[in-house]
């Protein structure tokens, strides 16, 4: 295995349908600008509440990119 050195990027998505389309749509929408992004982790996990029923899903999570 090659040495690497990764840098790391706070992101926070949000879906209507769920934790992972919050977390797809976070690192998809990164991976626009950003290249070689290898991991994430999870780090909070929120909903909003409208009419006693959740309304969306919101991930922050820490995606680590691979340096050049």
């Amino acid at each position: 295995m090659s040495n690497h050195v990764y840098k790391t990027l706070e992101l926070t998505g949000s879906s209507t349908t769920s934790i992972e389309a919050a977390v797809a749509g976070a690192i998809a929408k990164a991976s626009e600008t950003v290249r070689n992004i290898h991991w994430f982790q999870v780090v909070e996990t929120r909903g909003y509440v409208e009419d006693g029923k959740v309304a969306y899903w919101q991930v922050t999570l820490k995606a680590g990119f691979r340096l050049e």
